[in-house]
């Protein structure tokens, strides 16, 4: 279905009938991504006794409980609550749902012992565009990603330089195929965290830190979705939480 969509005073069209999700599914087997050195996710029938929950089991109804952690189970969506003393909702920050968005891929640079993504890499993929929202998708893209362990493993980053440079160019959205904007093992300076929200002290927050601004992370965009502008829908689940386990959608604006 091609849809008309006017958006910031600027009309285009999608095709709605073929979006492309760069979310990565949540399962309790060992397909499922991990991040900052926690187990899979578990999902099991709920126990009253001698009742289980599952239809196999002899239940008229499957009736599991989940637990995970946003963070480290796959793809999420987190607002400045993530870094602050203060709480703040992921369910409050993010209330609109539809952005303009550049995917850009990324070789990131060595730097001693890390790969790093730096300002200049971000500033020459964006160019001249605009977008509300940023999709970064780092090389090599590896299969792996969609499974991998990334605990003790110092995945890339993103340089603090990129991170302001993004945040000064007033994009409101980042979204990463990495487990963190930050290096896995820096101390807790969480610079680009930081730099992006503009939080300049996680004890007394500022009044310019930015609120609304959203970081996604653990995404994963196949190969064959080209580097451009689409459409993104940013959905979340309800959670009062700093972060909740999300599915960003991407369609092509023809």
């Amino acid at each position: 279905m091609i849809a008309t969509i006017t958006h910031q005073n600027k009309t285009f069209q999608v095709n709605l009938s073929k979006p492309i999700d760069i979310s990565l599914p949540l399962s309790n087997t060992e397909k499922n991504p991990i991040a900052w050195y926690i187990e899979k996710p578990q999902i099991e029938p709920v126990r009253f006794g001698s009742w289980v929950g599952s239809v196999k089991g002899g239940a008229t109804t499957n009736f599991n409980n989940i637990f995970f952690n946003p963070h480290g189970h796959g793809t999420h969506t987190e607002c400045l609550g993530h870094i602050t003393k203060e709480f703040f909702s992921i369910n409050q920050a993010l209330k609109t749902f539809f952005f303009t968005a550049q995917l850009i891929s990324v070789q990131p640079e060595q730097h001693g012992d890390d790969f790093v993504i730096t300002k200049n890499q971000i500033e020459k993929a964006v160019g001249n565009s605009n977008p509300e929202a940023i999709v970064i998708r780092t090389l090599p893209n590896l299969e792996e990603k969609k499974s991998k362990n990334y605990s003790h493993t110092n995945p890339p980053y993103l340089h603090e330089e990129a991170a302001t440079f993004i945040r000064e160019k007033g994009i409101q959205h980042l979204l990463i195929d990495l487990p963190s904007v930050d290096k896995e093992k820096d101390e807790g300076k969480l610079l680009a965290h930081k730099a992006f929200w503009n939080v300049k002290d996680v004890n007394n927050l500022n009044t310019d830190a930015r609120k609304n601004a959203t970081i996604t992370e653990l995404i994963f965009v196949d190969d064959e979705v080209k580097d451009g502008s689409y459409l993104l829908n940013l959905q979340i689940a309800s959670f009062e939480n700093d972060a909740s386990p999300s599915k960003p959608i991407l369609f092509q604006i023809l």
